[in-house]
């Protein structure tokens, strides 16, 4: 990655919800260009040292870090305990989070409805607040936040609660943007129906089949396609892109 627009050494990010699916890929790529990563976790331990573990492999390196990003000693705790050990943080990676419990907004509870909220946006708040301050000194600071294509189609089949935070997540994107430009761009990526866990769970076969076939490139994404264009926004190649929204969907929306 040496000499290109890619090339992150000497950098360091923070990607949270890195021990799995989409922020595994994430990570790898950042590191695979050069970025200390720290890879943040809420319960998956053996799997973000098996991330740790690869990128080492590969001669990156990195660091786990803990924490329920709901509370907000834990998600200042990551960005601090990083930046600690590296003395710096140049690349902020959003990508925690989860649908929780499916239910249609008529039946929802107030306690799933801010349970959605925390989990999804909140959090994003909290370690991106902590952040800032670093970001913007760093002479490369990117943020990057993690959406939904359910910003775009609304949360069918009981996604309504998990949308609705997502959508605030892309309205924080442009505010950020506008915010904390020129020191800091911000970013979001809508990827659309990527084969992880994620949609093993909340899908079925026959779902994932009928996906393929509605997507103009005839097959669902792959957590790698997400991770490159990760790689994009967080490196000099993007350094006129602020407040975009970018689809990795295959044209799935295409109108």
């Amino acid at each position: 990655m040496k000499n290109t627009p890619f090339d992150l050494s000497g950098r360091v990010a923070l990607v949270t919800g890195a021990g799995t699916g989409i922020g595994r890929s994430v990570a790898l790529a950042l590191a695979g260009a050069g970025a200390f990563v720290g890879l943040h976790y809420r319960q998956s331990r053996t799997e973000a040292e098996a991330v740790l573990a690869e990128i080492r492999a590969r001669q990156g390196d990195g660091r786990l870090l803990q924490a329920d990003l709901t509370d907000e000693a834990g998600a200042n705790r990551i960005v601090d305990e990083l930046v600690a050990q590296t003395q710096r943080l140049d690349i902020l990676v959003n990508n925690a989070g989860d649908p929780l419990k499916r239910t249609k907004i008529e039946d929802c509870s107030l306690a799933a409805w801010q349970a959605a909220l925390a989990v999804n946006v909140t959090s994003a708040f909290m370690v991106t607040k902590r952040a800032i301050p670093h970001l913007k000194v760093s002479g490369h600071g990117s943020i990057i936040n993690m959406v939904s294509l359910s910003t775009q189609t609304g949360g069918a089949g009981g996604a309504g609660p998990y949308a609705a935070a997502k959508g605030a997540l892309l309205v924080f994107t442009r505010t950020l943007a506008r915010e904390l430009a020129p020191q800091v761009r911000t970013n979001t990526l809508c990827p659309g129906v990527i084969e992880t866990r994620h949609h093993e769970i909340f899908s079925t076969p026959e779902r994932m089949a009928q996906y393929r076939k509605e997507t103009p490139l005839g097959r669902n994404g792959t957590a790698d396609e997400v991770g490159q264009a990760a790689l994009y926004l967080a490196s000099d190649a993007s350094a006129f892109t602020n407040g975009a929204i970018i689809d990795v969907n295959g044209g799935r929306f295409l109108r």
